[in-house]
C-alpha cells in the first residue's frame, strides 16, 4: 500500500541528476511534485481534510499534488484575500486545520488579514505558499518578493522549505511537517511553510523509489512519520471548598465567544448558581438579562449590578463596552476567566484566575460541585429591568429600520438556522436590542475587521452544511464583493442580510469630528446591491416593510441557493435612534 499521489513506479526517465539536459529538466519538475505530495500526504495524516487553492503557476507542484490526493476536499477562489477567509471559515466551523495554497508574490501578502484574524482567535490554517528559488529573490526577477517570515508573529510556526533536492532526505521533510503541526495542535493559529520551487514546474513522472527508501515503512501505513504524543492533560480540577465558598457570593456569569453546542452547559451552571447570565451575541443564544449594553446606562441598574463581588466569564472578545466597563471598574473580589486558548484574554487587566480549559467540560464539572446558593436569585430585579427595557423598545418595532431588524430577527429564524454576525454597527445593534436564538453563531471578532466576511460565511457554509444567515453592513459587503462568487453554488440556503445606510454608520456613534464625518469617516458610496446579485447569479430582495423582510427571509431559507436581502435605511437614522434610546433608558424607572 502506498500513500496516494506519491509516484514510485519507474518510467523511461532515469533518476540521476546527471545525464542529458532533458532528463535533468524532467527530474527537477518531478522532484518538485514529489516534495509537494509528501507534504500534503503528511498534512492529511495530521488531520487536514480541506485545502483551498488560488490559481498560479509557481504553486503547480502543490496544486497537482492536491488533485492527486483523493482524501482532500478542494476549494478554489481567484482572490487570495478571499481564499484566506474561506479557509478561516472552514476552520472556524469544523474546528480542524485547513490548508491554503497560493502562488508567489503579492498573492502571499493577501493572506495576511485572515492570518491575523486566526492569530487572535486560534483557527488552524496551514499556509503553503510558493516561492521563487533563493537565487531569484531581490534581483529583479518577476513576481518575486521577500516571503521569508512575512506573517511575523501572527503565525505559530514558520519553515522556509528549500528547493527540492535529493541531498535532503524525505524524512527531514516529513518530520518538519510533524513538528509544526504538533505545535499547532497545542497552540492553534496558522503555521506557514514557504516552498521554493525552481522551474520547470511541469514534467513527466520519475522513479523515486531509491530516494524514498528511508520512508518506506511510512509509505506502507496511514500514520504520521513522527508521532508526537502529549501526556494527557490532568482531569479538570476545581478546589471543592474554594468553589463552594465562591458560589455563596453574589456572582455574575458572563459569556463571550463560544463554540457551537457549548452554551447549554454554561446555562445550566448559571441556573443552578442562581446568578444573572449576561450573554454576548457570539455566545449562541440569549437570556432573561438581554439588552444589558443599554440598560447598564441606567444609573439604578448600574448600581444594582455593582453589588456583585464575583464574576465567572466563559470565552472572551466581549462586544459590549458597558459590560467591559463593569468588569474594569467594579469592586469584584473574584474574577475567573475560562477559555481553551492560551494567553491573556482580559483587556481590562484585572487580577484574576485565568483557567485554560474546554468550556463545556469545565462547566459540567463545576455543575457537579455546585450546591444551592444563599445568593441564588439575587439579581432578579435586573430581569425585570430587562423586561421593561424591551417593552420600551416596542415603539421602535413598527417601521423597517436597522434597530427593528436587530430586535426582531431572532424570532424569525427557523430551528437549525445558523448565524454569522458581521462587525461594526450590526453586531452592536444585536447586542443592544436583539434576542438571538440558541444556535451555532460565528463571527470574526479577533481583529474585528470588515474584510473577508462573505468569504468566511462561505467557509462556514461549506463546513457546516446547514442553512446560514449572515448579517453585515454595506461597506463590509463592498469590501468583499469578489467573494460572492463563492456563494453561487451552495447546497444549503444562504441568506445575506445587508443593512445599507450609505457608508460607515458606526461612526455616528463615535466622537469623530462633525465637519469631516461624511468625507473622511462615513464615506457615502451611493450604491445598492441588486446589480451585484445579478452579476453573480444570486437571488435578491429589497423589502419595504418589516413584515415583508420577515417573509422574504423565511422564503429564502427554504431555497437551496444564496439570497441577498438589502435593508435600505437613511444615512444617520440608526445613530439618531440609538442616541434617543440611550437618553430614554438613562432616566427610566427600570427597577
Amino acid at each position: 500500500m502506498t500513500a496516494e499521489g506519491i509516484k514510485t513506479q519507474p518510467t523511461k526517465v532515469k533518476l540521476k541528476a546527471t545525464g542529458t539536459m532533458t532528463s535533468q529538466v524532467n527530474y527537477r519538475a518531478a522532484l518538485n511534485t514529489l516534495w509537494a505530495s509528501l507534504m500534503l500526504e503528511e498534512l492529511v495524516r495530521m488531520g487536514v481534510k480541506h485545502i483551498c487553492i488560488a490559481p498560479g503557476s509557481r504553486s503547480t507542484p502543490l496544486t497537482l499534488a492536491a488533485v492527486a490526493n483523493s482524501k482532500l476536499t478542494i476549494h478554489t477562489h481567484f482572490d487570495e484575500r478571499g481564499l484566506g477567509f474561506l479557509a478561516l471559515g472552514i476552520a472556524k466551523a469544523s474546528q480542524e486545520p485547513v490548508a491554503v495554497v497560493v502562488t508567489s508574490g503579492t498573492a502571499v501578502a493577501n493572506l495576511l488579514p485572515a492570518v491575523a484574524e486566526a492569530g487572535l482567535t486560534g483557527e488552524k490554517l496551514v499556509l503553503l505558499t510558493s516561492d521563487r528559488p533563493v537565487d531569484l529573490i531581490q534581483c529583479g526577477a518577476n513576481q518575486a518578493i521577500v516571503q521569508h517570515g512575512i506573517f511575523s508573529q501572527h503565525v505559530t510556526a514558520f519553515h522556509d522549505i528549500p528547493s527540492p533536492t535529493l541531498d535532503i532526505s524525505p524524512a527531514w521533510l516529513l518530520s518538519t511537517i510533524d513538528e509544526a503541526m504538533q505545535l499547532q495542535q497545542r497552540q492553534g493559529r496558522a503555521i506557514h511553510f514557504n516552498c521554493h520551487y525552481p522551474e520547470p514546474l511541469y514534467g513527466d513522472d520519475v522513479d523515486f523509489s531509491e530516494y524514498l527508501a528511508p520512508v518506506s515503512e511510512w509509505k506502507g501505513d496511514e500514520l504520521p512519520y513522527v508521532l508526537h504524543q502529549q501526556a494527557l492533560a490532568p482531569h479538570i480540577a476545581i478546589d471543592k471548598r474554594q468553589w463552594q465558598s465562591l458560589t455563596q457570593r453574589k456572582g455574575v456569569v458572563i459569556v463571550g465567544r463560544l463554540a457551537p453546542e457549548e452554551l447549554g452547559q454554561v446555562t445550566l451552571l448559571a441556573e443552578k448558581l442562581g446568578w444573572p447570565l449576561l450573554l454576548d451575541p457570539q455566545a449562541g443564544g440569549s437570556s432573561a438579562w438581554a439588552g444589558f449594553d443599554v440598560w447598564l446606562q441606567n444609573a439604578s441598574c448600574q448600581a444594582f449590578l455593582q453589588q456583585a463581588d464575583t464574576v465567572i466569564q466563559f470565552g472572551a472578545r466581549i462586544v459590549s463596552k458597558r459590560l467591559l466597563q463593569f468588569i474594569a471598574t467594579s469592586t469584584i473580589d473574584n474574577y475567573w476567566l475560562i477559555d481553551p486558548r492560551a494567553g491573556r484574554l482580559d483587556s481590562t487587566h484585572r487580577r484574576s484566575s485565568r483557567i485554560q480549559a474546554p468550556i463545556a467540560e469545565w462547566a459540567t464539572y463545576a455543575l457537579h460541585l455546585t450546591e444551592s446558593s444563599l445568593q441564588a436569585g439575587w439579581a432578579k430585579s435586573l430581569q425585570v429591568a430587562s423586561e421593561r427595557y424591551f417593552e420600551m423598545l416596542g415603539e421602535y418595532s413598527d417601521q423597517l429600520t436597522e434597530l427593528s431588524l436587530a430586535a426582531n430577527l431572532g424570532a424569525w429564524l427557523p430551528d437549525k438556522t445558523e448565524l454569522f454576525l458581521g462587525n461594526s454597527l450590526i453586531i452592536r445593534l444585536l447586542d443592544m436590542v436583539g434576542k438571538l436564538p440558541s444556535t451555532a453563531t460565528f463571527t470574526n471578532r479577533g481583529a474585528s475587521g470588515i474584510d473577508g466576511l462573505i468569504a468566511t460565511i462561505a467557509g462556514v457554509n461549506k463546513a457546516r452544511q446547514a442553512p446560514v444567515v449572515g448579517l453585515l453592513g454595506d461597506t463590509s459587503l463592498l469590501y468583499d464583493l469578489n467573494s460572492l462568487a463563492l456563494l453561487r453554488d451552495v447546497s444549503q440556503p444562504v441568506v445575506i442580510i445587508v443593512t445599507n445606510n450609505d457608508g460607515g454608520g458606526i461612526f455616528d456613534l463615535l466622537p469623530v469630528p462633525d465637519l469631516q464625518r461624511d468625507e473622511l469617516y462615513r464615506m457615502p458610496h451611493g450604491l445598492e446591491f441588486s446589480h451585484a446579485a445579478a452579476m453573480f447569479g444570486l437571488a435578491y430582495h429589497c423589502p419595504e416593510s418589516l413584515p415583508q423582510a420577515e417573509e422574504q427571509c423565511l422564503y429564502a431559507l427554504t431555497q437551496p441557493k444564496t439570497t441577498i436581502i438589502e435593508i435600505k435605511t437613511p444615512a444617520g437614522e440608526a445613530g439618531e435612534m440609538i442616541k434617543a434610546l440611550f437618553g430614554m433608558v438613562k432616566n427610566a424607572a427600570l427597577l
